[in-house]
């Protein structure tokens, strides 16, 4: 028999029950929020095929893609010699989903004929990344998405942004919604002369805040930019004042670039809105955000807790056409997605859940043997359908041992019942938090359970 210890791969974990209970505590608080503001549910298979995913997240994105195998004799005449790139199109024709948005524009196009657009989804299920686990990012993870699908109204932005705020304002989270407009960044690379190279700016100035920009200078200057364009860029990362003073002086900047004077009207558009909206977080424009994912279009969004050292926690954007690469023209959508898993960890740093998700059991029944068992399943049967969460342990053992069962899962309330008890018609109930004991009916311990 092997001696080898079972093990996970890295990047995944397993999750304890209270682990489970806070992590449901999250889903469900933004299951009740996405509802409120008409968002409908959907779901999507962990697989799909390579050619929906392939070619929408950038070069590093589709490095990061898990491929699955073609079943059978998948390397029956397949020339090894290929670049990996070119292999695995060969031997994997599935991969694991790398985000829930390219599978929402395929899901989109395949039922277009059952949809009402615009159409609000949001969508709670793991995604897969092959990237390199460390804190705060795993390979096998959640995301809960939403969006809107089919409307070109920048209200859609500004609802998200008050949905944002619900949601972290709810979970006791302060946060900064950092916003953007990627229009705004295309007319930065073509003020400085570099429109070409839109795609390797977007991906370094996404990194400012996390390599510095002395790294930032060097893999610009690495992807063929001159040091004299670089140097270029400085006025537009130097802007000072609040929201609408940077604003104004981008309007200057890009007195002659069309697509960024579009960038900046429509984020006056969207601050104009939100500041109608009574938004409890700080809502700031960050020209130096730049979300990596290709497809984003106008608006980005990114949201950082303001009282944990953790990367962004939500994120998302505008994108113009990308149910168009499955075949349906013109179809603009808007979402964020929020990062349960490191909402779960800034949380558990903060020590923000409720104490009452320790147990959902409220109560548990001794077992003294069968005639004691056959005179409390009536009663735990009542307590159930009174929609009190509780137990009977399974096994005639020991009191103590019993006793050490419920104080392990911290069950508030202990009910027995002896001959006496039988007799008198009655149950004794112990509250585990106080230590009082008293003889009640079916009754008065439904109503003291639920006092």
């Amino acid at each position: 028999m092997s001696n080898v210890k079972p093990s996970i791969p890295k990047g995944t974990r397993d999750f304890l029950p209270l682990e489970m209970a806070k992590r449901n505590y999250i889903f469900n608080l933004l299951q009740e929020i996405f509802e409120n503001y008409a968002y409908y549910p959907i779901a999507t298979p962990s697989l799909e095929n390579l050619s929906s995913l392939m070619g929408k997240y950038g070069e590093e994105g589709d490095r990061l893609i898990f491929k699955i195998l073609n079943s059978g004799d998948f390397a029956k005449e397949v020339d090894f010699s290929l670049p990996s790139n070119l292999l695995a199109g060969k031997i994997c024709e599935k991969g694991l989903r790398y985000d829930l948005t390219v599978p929402f524009s395929r899901f989109v196009v395949m039922h277009q004929n059952e949809l009402s657009f615009p159409f609000k989804r949001y969508q709670m299920q793991p995604v897969w990344r092959a990237d390199r686990p460390q804190k705060g990012r795993y390979r096998e993870f959640y995301q809960c998405d939403i969006d809107v699908i089919g409307s070109n109204s920048l209200l859609n932005e500004a609802e998200l942004v008050n949905i944002t705020d619900d949601v972290y304002r709810k979970l006791g989270v302060n946060v900064v919604i950092k916003i953007n407009n990627r229009k705004i960044l295309s007319g930065i690379a073509e003020a400085v002369g570099a429109g070409s190279y839109i795609t390797e700016i977007c991906t370094a100035i996404d990194k400012l805040d996390k390599i510095g920009k002395e790294n930032v200078v060097k893999e610009l200057l690495e992807k063929s930019l001159s040091q004299d364009t670089i140097d270029h860029l400085d006025p537009f990362f130097n802007l000072g004042g609040n929201n609408d003073d940077k604003l104004a002086q981008l309007k200057l900047l890009f007195a002659q670039i069309p697509t960024g004077l579009k960038g900046v009207e429509e984020l006056e558009t969207v601050f104009n809105y939100v500041n109608r909206l009574d938004i409890n977080a700080e809502v700031e424009f960050d020209i130096t955000l730049a979300r990596g994912l290709s497809y984003y279009t106008g608006t980005i969004f990114e949201v950082k807790a303001t009282d944990a050292a953790m990367g962004s926690i939500s994120g998302g954007g505008r994108y113009d056409d990308l149910t168009g690469i499955f075949g349906l023209k013109n179809m603009s959508g808007v979402g964020i997605s929020f990062g349960v898993e490191r909402i779960y960890d800034v949380m558990e740093e903060l020590a923000l859940f409720p104490d009452n998700l320790s147990s959902p059991v409220k109560a548990i029944f001794l077992n003294f043997g069968e005639k004691e068992v056959a005179y409390l399943v009536p009663a735990l049967k009542k307590l159930r359908q009174n929609n009190i969460p509780c137990e009977l342990y399974p096994d005639c053992a020991k009191i103590g041992k019993q006793m050490n069962y419920a104080n392990t899962k911290a069950i508030p309330f202990v009910i027995m019942a002896g001959e006496d008890e039988i007799n008198d018609n009655l149950f004794t109930m112990k509250d585990m938090r106080s230590g009082q004991q008293q003889k009640l009916t079916v009754e008065e311990m439904i109503a003291a359970v639920l006092a």
